[in-house]
């Protein structure tokens, strides 16, 4: 016997249907994740909007590329000349500084290069490069991996002739990278905020910090609907408003590990 569904329950299911869509993509990177940050941030933005956010959690580099693909909605990244190369580019609607933390130089306690307690990056990448220390970068074409690449030009140090022998490329996120430099005993650049969230730290330490160019500024930008029809322009939208706004800014202010911030809000609008 065919079943027929009366008017109301088409209408009924259509409704449901609805309201589960209501769902956004961010891409965003591996220190917004790892830090743990997502994980508080998200469920109370999803309590004050009724909007389901899923995460991709990759380098910056590839948030951005996932951008211009179209499959997500939103981009929340850290590396800013990247970000005004995605908005020249026509494939953002507008650009909104979120928040900022800084980045430090970790290492082993036993400090082979003599850098603890230096404020000048600069000098301390030439220390570790002058002992040939281990050094592990993440070599992923993330935000972090960017910086870390300007600090060295700012060092005059050439890594094409060190790569593969103290200097490891891993091509991976923060986490991996900071378990490998805990395993080898080697220096790196961490995101203030997954540093604080590490707990496999073993022998490292932050060595060096405090240098005005590890400052780590995080933007957030709508993908361009007009280029990709299926972006969910209101609701990706409504996202970023709710991360500019004071209730935003003051919840991720509020995000602490052992009491300590690890993001320092900074709308911009």
């Amino acid at each position: 016997m065919k079943r027929i569904m009366t008017l109301g329950a088409v209408l009924l299911w259509s409704t449901i249907a609805i309201a589960q869509e209501r769902a956004i993509t961010v891409a965003s990177t591996t220190s917004t994740e790892q830090s743990g940050l997502f994980g508080y941030l998200l469920p109370l933005f999803s309590k004050a909007t009724g909007i389901d956010v899923k995460v991709v959690a990759v380098g910056t580099g590839q948030a951005l590329d996932i951008g211009r693909r179209g499959d997500a909605d939103v981009v929340f990244v850290h590396d800013k000349p990247a970000e005004d190369k995605f908005m020249s580019e026509g494939e953002g609607v507008k650009r909104f500084d979120v928040m900022y933390n800084d980045f430090v130089i970790v290492g082993p306690k036993s400090d082979p290069a003599k850098i603890a307690g230096g404020k000048d990056v600069a000098e301390a990448l030439r220390k570790i490069a002058a002992v040939k220390a281990p050094f592990i970068s993440r070599g992923d074409k993330s935000g972090t991996h960017a910086a870390e690449l300007r600090l060295w030009k700012e060092a005059g140090i050439d890594l094409g002739a060190a790569k593969d022998s103290w200097y490891r490329e891993i091509g991976q996120g923060m986490g991996p990278a900071l378990n490998m430099a805990s395993s080898l005993n080697a220096y790196l650049l961490s995101d203030r905020g997954t540093w604080l969230s590490f707990k496999n730290r073993g022998e490292l330490a932050v060595l060096t910090e405090g240098d005005k160019r590890l400052f780590n500024q995080y933007g957030v930008m709508l993908v361009n609907p007009a280029k990709h029809m299926n972006v969910k322009a209101r609701d990706g939208q409504a996202f970023i408003d709710w991360l500019i706004s004071p209730g935003g800014q003051e919840t991720i202010a509020g995000y602490k590990i052992g009491g300590e911030q690890l993001f320092f809000p900074n709308a911009s609008h």
